[in-house]
């Protein structure tokens, strides 16, 4: 690819970190980097992507006030603690600033920004009335304990428990797997628009796909589900 083109991939990727991020530096696809076809996608596409990576300055949506406590909540959700982060919140800031929701709500919650704000101040007012701080000042475990009885419960702070539950996590979720460096942590071969996929099925890849380095599961799945189960029962009281 050569011209206009090409030199804008160049400036947009100037200060783009260069080689195979992921999210605090795990992955198992060795050096796979997804940016490596950006020169095969269309402007379109490739502005899309690029500009995920150009998420910085200050948040337009959510306050100072807020910004800490929507950061520990988005980080403990994702589990992400170290660098690089995938920048989360910058990126659901800029939806709720556009006002770019999934399309519906649940009847009993209120407009998607406005949920955000009161469940966030909720979150402080339950940190301070449990710990004596507000949310992102206390420890991981004990944000975790908080918002696991928010996830175990039926109705919290006005709110029905399941529906603010999904609100913050498909919020989260669609930010996090949008990112280039969530998809080089999965080994997604990225949109390839206009390209396509031609070999579609089990254990076939494209030429520019890697297989896993370690395709064995690191913790058996019976393994987790049982570890889980012993943390929800301390957590909650229930035994047997």
């Amino acid at each position: 690819m050569t011209g206009p083109g090409r030199e804008r991939l160049a400036s947009a990727a100037d200060d783009v970190p260069q080689g195979a991020v992921t999210p605090g530096h795990q992955g198992r696809f060795g050096d796979f980097d997804v940016l490596g076809q950006a020169d095969r996608w269309d402007e379109p596409t490739r502005t899309a992507v690029l500009g995920r990576l150009h998420q910085h300055g200050s948040l337009r949506f959510f306050g100072v006030d807020e910004e800490p406590t929507v950061r520990a909540l988005v980080d403990l959700l994702l589990a992400q603690h170290e660098e690089p982060r995938v920048p989360v919140v910058e990126l659901i800031d800029a939806r709720l600033v556009l006002g770019e929701t999934d399309g519906w709500r649940y009847e009993d919650m209120p407009s998607d920004g406005e949920a955000w704000r009161q469940s966030l101040s909720a979150l402080d007012r339950a940190a301070d009335a449990g710990f004596g701080h507000r949310f992102h000042e206390i420890d991981i475990g004990d944000q975790g304990e908080l918002v696991q009885r928010i996830q175990n419960g039926d109705v919290w702070e006005g709110f029905d428990a399941n529906h603010l539950w999904s609100l913050w996590t498909r919020y989260a979720c669609t930010a996090f797997y949008s990112h280039p460096w969530a998809w080089n942590e999965i080994g997604f071969g990225g949109p390839a628009y206009p390209r396509g996929y031609k070999n579609i099925g089990l254990d076939r890849r494209e030429p520019w796909e890697r297989a896993e380095i370690d395709a064995h599961d690191p913790v058996p799945w019976a393994d987790r589900a049982e570890a889980a189960r012993r943390t929800h029962a301390r957590r909650t009281g229930r035994h047997g």
